[in-house]
């Protein structure tokens, strides 16, 4: 045997061991009902906007707030303090800079705190800090529009420089759906809430105006010309305001009635509007601005489920953005039935609480897909109405290799979610998360778009996912929807080899990815785009032998080192793989690094964000990334070396 051949066999043998370890883990981490569930977590601003609820829920009474949640609030300050930069400001991802719209919103809540605790006021050294690192930011003036709107419904902000959101857009057909699913759930309750200009009251000479920089205007900035969709926008918010003060008064109250019952029936079959904490919140306000008492069912299960996001334990205060249970457990049960060292008992639990998750009930998707059998799957607890493409892939791939306890409820499961993938399609051939053809680009051009989520493109990470699923459910190479998402996936593929990541930080994300989608359907790892985006995956490889990348890649349009993590360096073994290396030094090291990194309790620790929410505004840590993918990309090294098929 060649000193290369051993080479490989003890490190096949080592990587056993590994995942051996990583099973034992699982296996203990596994709830009885089948599931696997991590925390998610992201930055303060979830935090800084419970606090500004706190003050919508409890008002101050004579210029006093004396609120009963004043331990949580105390937490919440803790929380928010505890993650503030050397520099005074606040980042919105781990190791990144300050950024303006996390920072308005720390200092807001920071400051509400001081008042309620009463031992922190403007003096204090810390927000003398952070303002003056808003200040060099650009001020109040630099951050978003979301910011602007969320201050301007206590007079902190003057409600004229804020963006119109019509509910009239309710009466308008679909066009609420043509823009993205998030967006469309955060934008009806607050278009309720926006409306009505509530203005509500705030602590005796409570105000934020130091955070204003002087000279600078409040209105909207145009930096795309005269003649661009930006200032026809502008114009048309101007037109807009004129309608809110003299429009038709029967036409406003017809509008929010038709947001408030769209608002009602997505409460239904789901843990909250889209399970997601923005729309959750608006929901809250939207109720009490409506009349709803307190005591109301709806306005009850609205704070239920808004509070049910509270991590108030031994793992510290926070609010996660959402439950990741569906998407958490169909990763993990997929990356273990690959293993091949999983108890087939605890494979069977996973996939009967999978299948005890797919939808059955149409939902916004349906608007543009009206005569398509609902299945899919959501990302959290319960969510109907939002199936996502990317989870429906995923809990695909997990049950193509995790058999539950009825074959024949499962293989029509099957059959019907892969239709529903197939009729999701959109037009260029890539797949979206949500949505079909949600790419109307000049809407995001509105002002109150700039939180960079307005619209729900096709993504090759999320096309090369789909396109493993199909091919492991049994989709013909050659079926036309596939060739068409190949066809997308080499159009979309980046100069220098890699593929954008939109869910997941970022081109080693993407390219893993495609080239995963792109091996199942049979296409040849001598490809010119296969073999060079291989050789980019090899390029930038970390000295110590893992992958980092850092979010900031989404700022400059370019890959961007960052220290290596579990799941990314996870990410480019299997990309290499797929690509057809099994042998280079780069994959060696991979591995290598993988098992070195591993803890003692067959886990792995990661410190940087490597999911994507909203790029360039919201990112967020899967805590179960690090675990899963690296048992994935193990496993599959281990079939490659040995000549098993592998997907």
């Amino acid at each position: 045997m060649s000193p290369s051949l051993q080479l490989s066999d003890a490190l096949s043998t080592a990587c056993t061991r590994t995942i051996r370890n990583a099973v034992d883990f699982f296996l203990k981490k596994q709830h009885a009902d089948g599931y696997w569930w991590a925390d998610l977590t992201a930055d303060s601003t979830l935090e800084s906007d419970f606090i500004l609820l706190e003050l919508w829920r409890h008002a101050p009474v004579n210029g006093v707030w004396n609120p009963p949640t004043k331990t949580r609030i105390e937490k919440a300050v803790r929380s928010i303090l505890a993650r503030q930069l050397p520099d005074g400001g606040f980042n919105i991802y781990p190791q990144g800079p300050s950024e303006i719209n996390a920072s308005v919103k720390a200092y807001t809540a920071l400051k509400l705190g001081g008042v309620v605790l009463g031992h922190m006021d403007a003096d204090d050294a810390r927000l003398v800090k952070l303002r003056e690192r808003i200040m060099a930011m650009g001020g109040l003036q630099a951050a978003n529009s979301y910011v602007k709107i969320n201050l301007s419904l206590f007079g902190l902000f003057p409600h004229e420089f804020t963006p119109t959101i019509p509910p009239e857009g309710m009466l308008l057909g679909r066009l609420i759906y043509e823009i993205s699913s998030w967006s469309r759930a955060i934008v009806i309750p607050l278009s309720i809430v926006h409306s009505m200009n509530p203005q509500r009251p705030v602590p005796a000479g409570f105000t934020v105006d130091e955070l204003l920089t002087p000279g600078v205007s409040l209105e909207f900035p145009n930096d795309e010309g005269f003649f661009s969709m930006r200032n026809f926008f502008l114009k048309a918010d101007k037109v807009l305001k004129f309608w809110e003060k003299y429009g038709s008064k029967s036409l406003r109250q017809r509008s929010i009635r038709r947001a408030e019952s769209w608002i009602l029936e997505r409460t239904r079959y789901t843990d909250g509007v889209a399970a997601i904490y923005p729309p959750m919140m608006y929901v809250i306000m939207a109720l009490d601005l409506l009349g709803y008492p307190k005591d109301h069912p709806d306005v009850r299960e609205a704070e239920q489920q808004f509070f049910n996001l509270l991590v108030d334990d031994e793992r510290g205060f926070f609010f996660q953005p959402c439950f990741s249970v569906v998407w958490d457990t169909a990763i993990a049960a997929y990356a273990l039935a690959e293993s091949g060292a999983m108890p087939q008992e605890s494979l069977e639990r996973a996939a009967d609480w999978l299948i005890t998750k797919e939808v059955r009930r149409k939902g916004d998707w349906s608007v543009k897909r009206p005569n398509v059998e609902p299945s899919g799957w959501y990302f959290e607890f319960a969510n109907e109405y939002y199936p996502d493409i990317d989870d429906t892939a995923q809990v695909l791939l997990a049950l193509a290799g995790a058999k539950g306890t009825h074959a024949v409820q499962q293989d029509e499961t099957i059959k019907r979610a892969v239709n529903w993938l197939l009729a999701m399609q959109s037009k260029d051939g890539g797949w979206a998360a949500f949505d079909v053809d949600n790419n109307w680009e000049f809407l995001s051009s509105v002002p109150f778009a700039d939180h960079n989520a307005m619209l729900d493109p096709t993504c090759p990470d999320i096309t090369g996912r789909v396109l493993e699923a199909m091919a492991a459910c049994g989709v013909p190479h050659d079926h036309p929807a596939l060739r068409r998402g190949v066809d997308f996936l080499v159009r979309t593929q980046e100069a220098d080899g890699s593929w954008y990541g939109r869910w997941g930080v970022n081109y080693v994300y993407g390219t893993f990815l495609a080239l995963r989608g792109l091996q199942a359907v049979g296409e040849s790892d001598r490809e010119a785009h296969v073999l060079r985006a291989g050789e980019w995956l090899r390029s930038i490889q970390n000295a110590d032998g893992g992958w980092g990348e850092s979010c900031a890649s989404y700022d400059r349009n370019t890959y961007v080192e960052a220290q290596s993590t579990p799941s990314q360096t996870a990410w480019a073994v299997l990309g290499l793989i797929a690509g057809g290396d099994t042998t280079s030094s780069s994959l060696q090291k991979g591995i290598e690094y993988l098992m070195e990194t591993q803890r003692p309790d067959g886990g792995w620790n990661e410190e940087l964000a490597t999911g994507t929410g909203f790029p360039r505004v919201f990112y967020l840590q899967y805590h179960y990334y690090r675990h899963s993918f690296p048992v994935l990309a193990l496993a599959t090294y281990v079939k490659a070396k040995s000549g098993a098929s592998g997907n």
